[in-house]
């Protein structure tokens, strides 16, 4: 009995994610009338009338990039040293919590709001409190990885403010820094059932001449639920500078690289992905929408390695050419393994 128990047990442990829960209706949402989650219906609201946050949550990176002008020189040195060390250092590379930094106002999060406090869960593990129970700000906090949260409302929107944040995390997957000084101003709007705006100002005169921010735009994801996503490999092994790579370039003739100009198109793990290439002034130049990259896109100078294959920020792109010699799909390489992009035009 036991052992039919155990193996009862060890199948239904077996059983894929989605005949679990993965695609279980949640109960007393809004829908249309073909049944599905109506994401333009009202806000709910909590007891105390404001607009209740709860709910599961996904969106793309946002595009947070300061000028560079307003970085002070330190701050600017060292975000170009981490881009010729192709952001190895980054903390979430490095398997440790992300922080403030821009791409934590993305992907896949829960959260969940009581009236004394809101909590943020994310897929990675990390969690953060904002504490909306009246508490001002601790005016020396111990530095940490999540730092310290206080929330108020202001009308339908949630205002917070962040500090105690260590040194040790980024305002942005491109390298910007910071100091213990930091502080965080967040701003939330749920305009509707399915969809929430978040503006975000970091405000540290020790690293920047002036404040600087974005807006993030995540999007309900009802009937549905998150997965765990854990870094298990950090970035310590790996190898080479962008400046080793462009040593190692190849002259590659205009008319080759010209025959490479084009929109590539295909998936990214579960998401569309798109690949336009251009020429400038004798270089390829890659800008890839999608696939948990910014809203506009992140561009990637391409230094030949072969006259097929490229370097860009640390990522591999190999063209796929025909008898002609006319580029017919883009691969790109990396850890997760090689992605197939057909050529659209």
């Amino acid at each position: 009995m036991r052992l039919c128990l155990a193996a009862l047990v060890f199948v239904a442990g077996a059983l894929p994610a989605a005949a679990q829960w993965l695609d279980r209706p949640w109960p007393g949402i809004p829908r249309t009338a073909d049944g599905k989650p109506n994401l333009t219906a009202p806000a709910p609201r909590g007891p105390d009338g404001t607009p209740d946050l709860t709910g599961v949550w996904n969106g793309p990176n946002p595009e947070a990039i300061p000028d560079a002008a307003i970085e002070l020189p330190w701050v600017h040195d060292l975000v170009l040293q981490r881009q010729r060390d192709y952001h190895k250092d980054r903390p979430s590379y490095q398997c440790l919590p992300s922080g403030p930094e821009s791409d934590r106002f993305a992907g896949w999060k829960r959260i969940l709001q009581t009236p004394a406090a809101i909590a943020i869960l994310n897929d990675d593990q990390t969690y953060r409190v904002i504490h909306t129970d009246g508490r001002a700000l601790e005016a020396e906090p111990a530095p940490s990885w999540m730092g310290y949260s206080a929330g108020r409302w202001e009308g339908d929107t949630l205002v917070v403010e962040s500090n105690g944040y260590n040194e040790k995390t980024w305002l942005s997957r491109y390298g910007q820094a910071h100091t213990e000084a930091l502080g965080v101003t967040e701003r939330y709007r749920r305009t509707d059932f399915g969809h929430l705006q978040i503006a975000v100002t970091y405000t540290d005169p020790a690293a920047y001449a002036k404040p600087w921010g974005f807006t993030a735009n995540m999007t309900l994801a009802p009937d549905t639920e998150m997965l765990e996503a854990i870094c298990e490999r950090s970035s310590d092994h790996w190898t080479g500078t962008r400046s080793e790579a462009a040593s190692r370039a190849v002259t590659v003739p205009p008319e080759v690289l010209a025959r490479y100009v084009g929109v590539y198109s295909g998936n990214y793990l579960t998401r569309s992905r798109t690949v336009e290439v251009t020429l400038s002034g004798g270089q390829l130049i890659a800008k890839v929408i999608g696939g948990a990259l910014v809203d506009g896109g992140e561009i990637r100078p391409l230094v030949p390695q072969t006259e097929r294959l490229f370097e860009g920020a640390g990522l591999y792109y190999e063209f796929i050419v025909d008898e002609k010699g006319n580029a017919t799909a883009l691969v790109q390489i990396n850890i997760t393994g090689p992605y197939r992009f057909e050529r659209k035009r």
